[in-house]
């Protein structure tokens, strides 16, 4: 069983943003993040799933992901997601992010648990930390989705 936990941020929403991931494996632990120079939280928190399940080696693995965002955990777990898809994500947002997320989601068995932000869980705090950092690194990449769709709106 591989235990992800997940975090985003976005400080103004949009704007600088990051992601923060811790991954535990039996005795192994490993720390993701990065930092996007403008994005939103809702984008961050799906990424950081993203980026963790296809950072997995093996296909078929049993992962349980914590995760504070119930925009992420009930897309999933109330099954809106598959729904949206069915209707080509008519009127959705962060469409490019929920396909790449579908596309990985079926190579694993995935269970998610929504946990409460900043309250006494050790590693969604870490994961918050990462993401708060991130989203001031000085090196940040473009969120070329939300970019993009910011750019058609105008």
């Amino acid at each position: 069983m591989i235990s992800i936990y997940t975090d985003g941020a976005a400080r103004g929403n949009p704007g600088p943003g990051g992601y923060g991931i811790v991954m535990i494996f039996g005795p192994h632990r490993k720390e993701l993040s990065e930092g996007f120079r403008m994005t939103t939280n809702n984008r961050m928190e799906l990424l950081s799933v993203i980026v963790a399940l296809e950072s997995l080696k093996n296909p078929g693995s049993l992962v349980t992901i914590y995760s504070d965002s119930k925009y992420v955990v009930d897309s999933v777990e109330k099954g809106w997601v598959f729904n949206w898809e069915k209707k080509y994500f008519n009127g959705k947002k962060n469409i490019d992010l929920w396909q790449r997320f579908l596309r990985i989601y079926p190579k694993h068995k995935i269970k998610f648990h929504w946990v409460k932000g900043h309250a006494s869980n050790v590693e969604n705090n870490r994961c918050d930390e990462l993401a708060v950092a991130a989203s001031y690194a000085t090196a940040q990449r473009i969120d070329s989705g939300y970019e993009n769709e910011v750019a058609k709106l105008k």
